[in-house]
């Protein structure tokens, strides 16, 4: 499966307008500094109130405006266009902005939120409309952040969610390649070579009960991204068995016991993401690898693909995974 169908896209804007506005059940990433700190999501966050948690309504924005891109002509294309008016106005943005001059908001959405608004903003880069000038500013803070951060980040994070660093890198990296930020870019670049250069025979000790990311996958993800000249060498002292289907794990999509646990459903994203990833390495590995990749990817997209909506606790973020592993065809 590659690019999403007309009909797919309409199911999928459907559910990120059902959810990007909805204010509650809400899940703040919010240190109080005082009582008078005590407030609503919609009043500290007027742009991403929405989506149960603030980094997912921010890929909620990135999902609707790249099917909108994808599908100009979906019946939800005017409802997109029409929120996203209401929320990127420059008003709103500098309320974002100043959530994180906060000294409290230092650690704030670290490193998850910091990629997602990074590659919502490289998805606005491609629309003919103001949204991208608008947000300029939020994406100038974050960028910030990470030129803050990553030269005292001395050990990366390996784990299969939000913190995970390899994943903050490959989506700053299409940040970087859209805006055309090639300093930032070569900050990136070198922290992966810090952070991941000297890997080898990784034993992918996952799936964890929550994972929604594969630690492994994502690390060569991200220094596919980084690194595409020495990626393919980089690639097979990594994963030095893929050829013949090892590690095993990684070829089979986890186990779902219930879909109404907002951690146990992370487990259906995870069946995307790698299958976002397994997409992503099949087009720089040899043959053989490209074949069981690809293989697997497609497994586990067919898997997590029918529960992507249906209920909230993963219908609020899991499109945008499935869109990330169409997208990578």
């Amino acid at each position: 499966m590659s690019s999403p169908s007309a009909e797919t896209a309409a199911r999928f804007a459907k559910a990120a307008l059902g959810h990007v506005a909805r204010e509650y059940p809400n899940k703040l990433d919010h240190v109080l500094a005082g009582d008078a700190d005590a407030l609503g999501p919609r009043t500290l966050h007027p742009i991403f109130f929405g989506s149960f948690d603030w980094h997912s309504c921010v890929h909620g924005y990135w999902t609707l405006a790249t099917l909108l891109r994808l599908h100009p002509g979906i019946a939800e294309a005017a409802a997109i266009r029409a929120i996203f008016d209401d929320a990127f106005t420059a008003r709103k943005v500098a309320a974002e902005v100043a959530y994180l001059a906060r000294p409290e908001s230092r650690g704030f959405e670290r490193p998850y939120g910091w990629a997602w608004l990074l590659k919502l903003q490289a998805e606005l880069l491609q629309h003919d409309a103001p949204w991208a000038a608008t947000m300029q500013p939020l994406a100038d803070a974050f960028v910030a952040r990470y030129r803050a951060f990553l030269p005292i980040a001395d050990y990366p994070i390996r784990a299969g969610v939000h913190s995970n660093t390899a994943f903050a890198l490959a989506l700053a990296a299409d940040y970087a390649d859209a805006a055309g930020d090639a300093d930032f870019r070569a900050l990136l670049a070198a922290k992966a070579t810090a952070w991941y250069g000297q890997d080898s025979a990784c034993q992918a000790w996952e799936p964890s009960g929550d994972d929604f990311l594969s630690s492994a996958l994502v690390e060569a993800l991200a220094m596919r991204r980084l690194h595409p000249d020495t990626f393919a060498a980089w690639f097979a002292a990594f994963l030095p068995e893929l050829a013949e289907r090892r590690p095993a794990t990684l070829f089979v999509p986890p186990s779902v016991s219930d879909r109404t646990d907002g951690k146990i459903a992370h487990l259906d994203g995870l069946s995307l993401s790698r299958a976002w990833c397994w997409r992503a390495v099949a087009k720089d590995a040899r043959p053989a690898i490209a074949a069981v990749a690809n293989e697997a990817a497609d497994l586990h997209l067919q898997t997590a693909l029918p529960h992507v909506t249906g209920d909230y606790m993963g219908e609020h973020w899991l499109a945008s995974f499935a869109l990330l592993a169409m997208l990578e065809a």
